[in-house]
C-alpha cells in the first residue's frame, strides 16, 4: 500500500501559474484527477493527498470538492490567508470539510527568510493548529533556522516540513542543510516528506546514488515513523515519472524493516494528517 502524500491538480493558465517557465513547458497543462489516477495506478499508489499550488481560497475549495467526489483523494492541504486578522472566520467556513487536514503558505517565495517568524503569520497558523489542522512547512534550505523557531513557537501541534527543505543537490551541498535538519528533528511533532527530491538534483543528470545521501540524511534525522513517501506530482516531472521515482524509493526503503516500510509508504502521512484509515 502506498499513500502519496504530496501531489498538486490545477487547471493551467499562464496569468495564474507564472512559475511555470518555458522550460517547465511539461507542466503548463490541467493536471486533473483523471490523470492523477492513470497515474497512480501505474506506480501502485492507492490513494492521495492534494496540496495547494496556488495561494487562493477558491483553489481549496475546489481541491474539497475533487476530494468529497473521488475517494481516491482522502485529504487537502490547502491555502487560507493566515497572517490575515479574520483568518479564523476562514477556517470556520470549512469546519464541515472533513477532508480538509491541513494548511500550508507557499514561505518558499517570501522574500523575508524569517517570514515564518511574524506574529500575525503566527497567530493564524495557531488558530489552524487549534483546529486539528496540519501545518506543512515550504521552504528553502537557507530558511530552515526560521523554521527551527516556528515550530518551537508551536510545540503541540502537527507540522510536516515539505521537500527535506530543499537542499541544494544540484551543487551536492549537504552542509548546513543536514546539521539543521537533524535540529529541527529533535521536534517531535515535526514530520517530514521524501518528495520533491528530483528537482533540486540536476534534472536531466541526478541517479539513485546522487540523491541516496540526502534521503539517508532525512532517516538519520526523523527515523522511519515520521518520514513519508510523496511524489510531488506532476512537477516531479521535469526531472523523473512517478514510476522511477517509485522505483528509486522503493529500492532505498528495502534497508528497512516490513512496519518500518509500512509506516514510510502510508502509516505517518495517516497520522501525521489524521487519516480516517488510521483511526479505525
Amino acid at each position: 500500500m502506498i499513500l502519496d502524500a504530496h501531489h498538486h491538480l490545477w487547471r493551467y493558465s499562464r496569468e495564474e501559474y507564472g512559475w511555470i517557465s518555458d522550460e517547465m513547458s511539461v507542466l503548463a497543462r490541467d493536471f486533473a484527477v483523471a490523470d492523477l489516477r492513470a497515474t497512480a495506478g501505474e506506480c501502485g499508489v492507492t490513494g492521495s493527498i492534494a496540496v495547494q499550488a496556488r495561494q487562493t481560497i477558491a483553489e481549496t475549495n475546489w481541491l474539497l470538492d475533487i476530494a468529497d467526489s473521488d475517494d481516491f483523494v482522502q485529504g487537502v492541504v490547502g491555502w487560507a490567508p493566515l497572517a490575515d486578522p479574520d483568518v479564523g472566520e476562514v477556517l470556520d467556513r470549512w469546519a464541515g470539510r472533513s477532508k480538509l487536514k491541513g494548511l500550508r503558505h507557499v514561505v518558499q517565495d517570501e522574500p523575508d527568510d524569517f517570514f515564518l517568524l511574524r506574529d500575525d503569520f503566527n497567530r493564524g497558523v495557531a488558530e489552524a493548529l487549534r483546529r486539528g489542522l496540519t501545518y506543512d512547512i515550504l521552504i528553502f534550505e537557507r530558511q530552515l533556522p526560521a523554521a527551527i523557531e516556528f515550530v518551537d513557537r508551536h510545540p503541540d501541534g502537527r507540522v510536516v516540513l515539505d521537500h527535506l527543505a530543499k537542499p541544494r543537490i544540484a551543487a551536492g551541498a549537504i552542509e548546513p542543510w543536514r546539521r539543521q535538519l537533524i535540529e529541527l528533528a529533535q521536534r517531535p511533532n515535526v514530520a517530514c516528506k521524501v518528495s520533491g527530491v528530483v528537482t533540486e538534483a540536476d534534472w536531466s543528470n541526478w541517479s539513485a546514488d546522487s540523491i541516496r545521501p540526502y534521503l539517508d540524511a532525512a532517516l538519520e534525522a526523523f527515523g522511519p515513523t515520521r518520514l513519508m513517501y510523496g511524489s510531488d506530482w506532476p512537477v516531479c516531472l521535469l526531472a523523473a515519472d512517478c514510476r522511477r521515482w517509485v522505483e528509486v524509493v522503493t529500492a532505498w526503503a528495502d534497508a528497512l524493516s516490513p512496519s518500518e516500510r509500512a509506516s514510510f509508504f502510508h502509516g505517518a502521512a495517516e497520522t501525521a494528517y489524521q487519516l480516517e484509515t488510521a483511526q479505525e
